[in-house]
Parts: structure tokens; sequence; C-alpha cells
């Protein structure tokens, strides 16, 4: 016997109707998160650092320059966790191992050459050419198996007083890659737009992208971005809007994350040199509200940096990794899974505080998601959404060394494709 229902078919198709256009608008602004590979950081090099030597070269110095650091100021794990306020002895000898192994193997995840701030006002000849050379230096780089995971530049902005400049720029590295590719574009490409203000900067960044690929004959949206938040009327506009939730949409679909720009943003704020950081008030509000501007939507977010240099003698070294750790913990804990590095120093407690976030909760997330696959119950009983969260913690941790594969598996009884289903990737 059929179940005796009141609401007419007439009722329900105008309901579907009435919300197809929400459900549309839905799947194109918050697809999720893009299911690929997060670095942990950014590594900002000035154009010029380049001049005698390739993109491996540099990225191996980074690396041979953060193990003699240690070398000389923890050589092992029980005086990096002294340093660093790591009491478990065991998971600090963990975590020094890795991150040695780390240093030695894949030390910078993510490359930006800067045209930028790190470069400054230079000759057009001498930026025209710095601009081919870091296009020819990343082309061979990824050919030879030395470039890292991720690489590209970062440009001048749209002010009036350097657009020409930064788009000129623009030009000249993305040709110069394609001629190198014969056609095609490096699979790991990143560019970065700086102290974006208007969102039609946003989209006159995008019109550039697209404009290229027609020409070159690329799939249109090949080429992504990602929008620094430098300035405050990045964050709210003069309308008392939230602009970068506006930016985001101006990008069309090309927005890839969203940088914080610590000292840049703190400085627009009237923020005095000696209290800009990343854990300053005015900080926290713009990272809230990107946090919220981009939940959804499938654009990262990446924190900002220190500008405390862990050199000189040991004392002064060690106070500059506490303070770098402590930082880069505070962001993976509100969920600021990537963040800038500055010198060679901060590798070390950048992996050390990382790869510490990912291991103390391995067991905890793996038995919480094998108990939600199970139906189990437990402690706590959580929900599609936690699941989700759960395993995509797994699997940063996975992506930057962290964890490995058989550990995950043999805790959570999961493999990484099933992790990925269940994180929606």
């Amino acid at each position: 016997m059929a179940a005796r229902t009141t609401f007419s078919s007439t009722l329900r198709e105008g309901i579907e109707a009435d919300l197809a256009g929400v459900d549309a608008d839905l799947a194109t602004r918050y697809p999720g998160d893009p299911g690929t590979r997060q670095p942990v950081h950014t590594v900002y090099v000035p154009a010029d650092a380049l001049a005698e030597r390739g993109v491996g070269e540099l990225v191996g110095d980074w690396g041979r320059q953060a193990l003699d650091l240690l070398d000389r100021h923890a050589p092992d794990g029980a005086s990096l966790a002294a340093v660093v306020g790591q009491s478990d002895a065991a998971l600090a000898a963990d975590v020094y191992d890795r991150v040695r192994a780390k240093l030695e193997r894949e030390p910078v995840e993510d490359l930006r050459i800067d045209f930028e701030d790190g470069y400054g006002p230079r000759p057009d000849a001498e930026e025209d050419a710095a601009a081919e050379r870091a296009a020819r230096l990343v082309a061979e780089a990824v050919a030879d198996g030395t470039a890292p995971p991720f690489v590209g530049i970062r440009m001048k902005c749209m002010e009036s007083a350097v657009r020409a400049r930064g788009i000129r720029t623009l030009d000249l590295f993305l040709t110069g890659l394609l001629d190198a590719g014969n056609g095609a574009l490096p699979e790991q490409l990143v560019l970065t737009l700086p102290k974006v203000t208007y969102p039609e900067q946003v989209t006159a960044m995008a019109r550039l992208l697209a404009g290229f690929e027609q020409a070159a004959g690329l799939p249109d949206g090949r080429i992504g971005f990602e929008i620094q938040i430098e300035t405050t009327q990045s964050i709210l506009g003069a309308d008392g809007r939230a602009t970068v939730a506006r930016m985001i949409e101006a990008a069309g679909g090309r927005a890839t994350s969203l940088h914080y720009g610590t000292f840049d943003y703190s400085a627009s704020c009237g923020v005095s040199a000696a209290y800009q950081s990343m854990e300053h008030p005015v900080a926290d509000h713009a990272k809230a509200v990107m946090q919220v501007a981009a939940a959804g939507t499938g654009v990262r977010l990446s924190d900002g940096s220190t500008n405390v240099i862990p050199t000189g003698p040991t004392e002064q070294v060690h106070a500059a990794w506490q303070l770098h750790h402590r930082l880069v913990r505070r962001s993976l804990e509100r969920a600021y899974y990537q963040g800038w590095d500055m010198h060679p120093g901060h590798l070390p407690t950048r992996y050390a505080a990382v790869y510490a976030f990912y291991r103390e909760g391995l067991a905890t997330a793996a038995a919480r998601l094998a108990a939600y696959v199970a139906r189990a119950g437990g402690d706590v009983m959580d929900e599609p959404a936690t699941a989700k969260a759960l395993s995509g913690y797994l699997l940063r941790g996975l992506d930057c060394g962290a964890v490995d594969a058989t550990e995950v598996e043999q805790a959570a009884g999961l493999d990484r494709k099933a992790l990925d289903v269940l994180a929606g990737r």
C-alpha cells in the first residue's frame, strides 16, 4: 500500500524549477577542495638570485644551508626538541630524522621567483633579461627533474605605476616557458598577483591569462593564479563589503589561493614595525575574513611569514627557531596549512612543526576515521563533514612526507584511494 502524501507533483516540480539556478550557482561557486597537493610553504627569492645558477642548484643550496644550521645549532632530535618545546622523546627523534631527510630530498616545496618587492625597480632591459632567464631556467629544471613540486613567479602589481612592467614580465615569462615546452606549460606552474586592492585588478589578470591561452592554443582556464592579500581594501571595501569574496568571483575560476602578506597588510593598518606579526589582531581579522570567503570555493589559504631570521650565535638562532616554530604551529591549528619562508634557516622549524602536527594526530585521526567507516562508534560520533576533514588531514600529512602510506593504511585500514573518496577528491 502506497504511503499517503499531500504535496502535489506540480508543487514539487515548481520547487525544483525555482531552485535550479541556485543548484547551478552552488556547483559553480562552491566546488570544494580541488583534491590536489598543497605545498606547506612558499619560498620567495629575488629574480637576480638565478643570475648565475639554475633552479635546482638554488633549491639544493637552501637545503644545504638548512642542514648546516641544524648541524651547528641542533645536531640531534633531543637538542631541537629542547629548542621548540617538544617533550615526547620518541616523536622528537622521528620528526628530526624526517626533517633531515626532507632537507636532503625536497627542501623547497614551492618556489616563487620574485619580480616585485624582493626584486624592486630595475631598468627595463635588465628585467626583460631576468624574465627570459627565469623562464629558461624553470623549463630546464622541470625537464631535468630538479624543479620543486611547484614553481613560478610573482610579478609586479596592477597599480598604474608598475602595471605595464608587470604585464610585460608576465608575458615574457609565459612566452618563454611555452616556447621551451613546445607549446605546453609546466603542470606545477604558479603565478602570484600582489597588492590587489580592487576586484577589477583581478579581472584584468584573468583577461590577460585568457588572452594568452587563446593566442597560444591552450585550453580555457589552463592558467590560474594566487591573489596576495596585502591591503586593507582587499578585506573591506569602501562599500562595506568583503572585497576578497568579490576578488574570488572576479577571477572567474582562476584563483588558486589567497596569500596573506604580513608586513604590507600590517603597515596598511598603521601597525608599528616592531609589532607587525602573523599573530597581531589585525592579521587574525584579515585571515578570518579570507577563510570564510574562500570556504568551499576550492581557493586555498596561505599564511604569511616572520622576518626574524635564524642567524648569528646559537642563542639567537634558537630564539628565532622558537618563534618560527610557534607561529607555524599556530597557523596549522587555525587551518592555514601553508606559509612563507624567507630564509633557509626557516626550513628546519617549518618541517619540524608541520611533521609534529601530523604525526601527533595520526593515531587518533586514523582511529576515528576507521570507526566512521565501520560505523563502530567510539568515544566520538563523527559526521560526514568530520570524516572529510580527517581524511584531508591524513592526505596532507602524506603529501608533505610527515606520515607514510603504509602506517596510515595500517592505522586506518584505508589506502590513498579510499582517503581521496572520503575527502571528496
